[in-house]
């Protein structure tokens, strides 16, 4: 994976369990929700890492 791809993921993870802590105080639903979207994001950094490096096994 690419720096510029790797720092977005990175940074988005990061907006995202800010966003989880700053909102267990106002609602925990909207918590709940903060979290779920960080783990997803998570997880989708992971799968793109995994397909980009498929791909490039497949053309070598």
């Amino acid at each position: 994976m690419s720096k510029p791809l790797s720092l977005l993921f990175a940074v988005v993870a990061v907006l995202l369990m800010s966003a989880t802590a700053i909102s267990m105080s106002y609602n925990a639903w909207l918590a709940l929700l903060f979290a779920i979207l960080t783990l997803f994001s998570i997880g989708a950094g992971f799968i793109v890492k995994a397909r980009l490096r498929r791909l490039k096994q497949q053309n070598n």
